[in-house]
């Protein structure tokens, strides 16, 4: 067991099985629906640490800054939340490394997958003792899909991100392509031409290959090359885009046939195969 400051903490991957909108608030912010799916693949992080109260990242992004690295917001974020019953953790800094694997702007949760992993390390590591409940709500002040790590199973999720039904897809082992493109989410929830009337399904109704992703139309029309990829993909299967994009992906029974579409990549195009998992790896951390 990861349980350590030597440890090195996996962050997974995610993809979404299925992404509906079904409405619209008047704040404007949207109300989906979709099933998440952790992958084999993912970052790794570790904890260094500090007697001198500082947070400290070690791998800076390009583009990011420290500040808004959601790693870092991670461990602020849990720092504050423990101060008011374990004074000592508000002493305490961290050096994070994170080996970043994922793609940035791909829709499998990279950054996400780091705060939740960097809450469940540092939660252990600096003994603040917060319950899973209490670490999901300051997931949830991080991002919509930060909360789904620390719940912990492929579920269901519907809400603001923090209602989950838990399910269990069959096995499968997925290609996943990673279009040379980073698509801001921002953006793909903006655009005019987004649907937002599906009408909403009970999670009872789900099963392995109902929905779609209503965010794919609009990505693929702003990214010819996430439609290129889409469309190569289609050629093997169900083909969907994960989250607001742009990384696609489809499935497979067998991880014989994941990789021998692999293996027929043209060079132009970037994938990887995962295979699904059905319990995140710090979920009894």
């Amino acid at each position: 067991m990861m349980n350590d400051w030597s440890s090195e903490w996996f962050a997974p991957a995610k993809i979404n099985l299925f992404l509906h909108v079904i409405g619209r608030r008047a704040d404007g912010y949207h109300l989906l629906q979709t099933v998440f799916r952790f992958l084999d693949v993912g970052d790794r992080i570790r904890c260094e640490p500090r007697q001198d109260g500082r947070i400290v990242l070690a791998t800076p992004l390009p583009g990011v800054t420290d500040e808004n690295h959601l790693a870092v917001r991670a461990a602020q974020a849990l720092r504050a939340a423990a101060s008011m019953t374990a004074s000592a953790a508000a002493a305490l800094g961290v050096t994070l490394h994170v080996d970043k694997r994922l793609p940035l702007g791909g829709g499998l949760g990279g950054g996400s997958s780091d705060a939740a992993t960097t809450l469940i390390a540092l939660n252990h590591l600096w003994r603040t003792s917060l319950d899973r409940p209490q670490l999901k709500r300051i997931a949830l002040t991080l991002g919509a899909d930060v909360p789904i790590f620390i719940h912990g199973h492929t579920a269901f999720a519907e809400g603001v991100g923090d209602l989950f039904t838990d399910v269990m897809p069959p096995p499968a082992w997925y290609l996943v392509l990673v279009p040379p493109v980073a698509v801001p989410t921002a953006q793909i929830f903006a655009a005019s031409d987004l649907r937002h009337d599906t009408p909403a399904m009970a999670a009872s109704a789900w099963h392995s290959g109902t929905g779609r992703n209503d965010l794919e139309a609009v990505a693929a029309a702003l990214y010819p090359e996430v439609a290129r990829h889409l469309d190569w993909l289609r050629a093997w299967g169900d083909a969907r885009m994960s989250g607001s994009g742009g990384c696609c992906f489809v499935a497979f029974d067998t991880a014989a046939a994941a990789y021998a579409a692999h293996a027929a990549l043209p060079p132009s195009m970037q994938g990887f195969v995962a295979s699904g998992i059905d319990q995140h790896p710090l979920a009894l951390i």
